[in-house]
């Protein structure tokens, strides 16, 4: 695939996590930031004079993203829209014939996910989602091990993660489930489930969970039971109502154990038998949105795919039937 640079970027949706994007993008030696796109040009106007105030990039300004992809013809897009738009989104994109840079999750819904999945490979584009530890040397380190068996077989995964959460999304679409799709588990709790599933590697089996909306209207605290179909067992849980943020994992083996951050990758410690070893770790792949354009200029591959969205989102619609229904959930395919 011949790509010529610099890649022409839209981002879809000014909010969040769009500022860094956009000023990521807009000092990128191989990207130009031509297009950007939300629900008023006051909206994106305010965007611009936010976060590229100094910069020299000149965005065509759109309020139609059917507009954007037909007048400003990019190449890529990043789109960092609520997430239940994220499958209408992706579609429109792949069908505008560009790379797509997706913020997490990918979507909400495991039927889309395969819609998406099997639009992308026929479209034969590159579709990355944002996802932070598959970028870090520390995840693709302990991937390797739990493939290779290094430190035998994997048998246990144990994750939480804490975020005071619940008091700053408040009134806001993170907490209007028919924007989020849920709640602190889709959210935030997304990066840690991604890290489990994406290093793990296989499919899940079955989920009992429970969660506790504390009042909101979508899922603020929340813990899932999980087997893998290989027999792996896993329990997360995710806090979205403490005044400290912090994570932690803990992967068990046969003969080992791992010990790290599950949102960033770090704090890496590894035992082999019962002692504890150096992590020879490979040069930091920098972030999602650096291994995105890697990828389309053909440098690398991609370090998630529709396929990570995939698994992430069978988990989660196994995990709120199992908290709606009180019973365990099973995955059917």
């Amino acid at each position: 695939m011949s790509v010529q640079t610099p890649i022409r970027m839209a981002i879809l949706g000014c909010g969040g996590m769009a500022g860094g994007h956009a000023q990521h993008f807009a000092a990128h030696p191989d990207v130009e930031l031509v297009a950007l796109c939300d629900v008023s040009e006051e909206v994106v106007q305010g965007f611009i004079e936010r976060n590229l105030g100094e910069s020299d990039a000149k965005p065509q300004i759109f309020t139609d993203a059917a507009t954007m992809y037909e007048e400003a013809r990019p190449d890529a897009v990043t789109i960092v829209t609520p997430h239940t738009m994220h499958f209408d989104h992706g579609k429109q994109a792949i069908e505008a014939d560009c790379h797509v840079f997706m913020e997490k999750p990918m979507v909400t819904d495991s039927t889309q996910a395969h819609e998406l999945a099997k639009l992308v490979e026929e479209g034969g584009k590159v579709f990355v989602i944002g996802y932070n530890s598959p970028c870090s040397p520390q995840y693709h380190y302990i991937r390797e091990l739990i493939r290779n068996k290094e430190l035998g077989n994997l048998e246990t995964v144990t994750m939480w993660m804490t975020q005071d959460w619940k008091r700053p999304t408040a009134g806001t679409w993170r907490q209007k489930p028919e924007l989020s799709g849920g709640g602190q588990m889709y959210d935030s709790g997304a990066h840690v489930f991604n890290s489990l599933v994406w290093s793990v590697e296989q499919p899940v089996a079955e989920v009992f969970a429970f969660v506790d909306n504390l009042g909101a209207p979508v899922d603020i605290n929340g813990t899932a039971n999980i087997r893998f179909e290989d027999g792996t067992l896993a329990v997360v849980t995710i806090v979205g109502n403490c005044p400290t943020g912090a994570a932690s994992a803990c992967y068990s083996f046969d003969n080992g154990r791992i010990e790290v951050n599950p949102w960033t990758g770090a704090d890496l410690r590894v035992w082999k038998g019962t002692e504890e070893i150096e992590p020879e770790l490979e040069g930091q792949v920098g972030l999602p949105g650096d291994n995105f354009i890697d990828a389309i200029l053909g440098r690398t591959e991609p370090r998630t795919s529709p396929k990570n969205g995939v698994m992430q989102s069978e988990l989660m619609d196994a995990i709120y039937q199992s908290a709606q229904t009180g019973q365990v959930a099973k995955v059917a395919r």
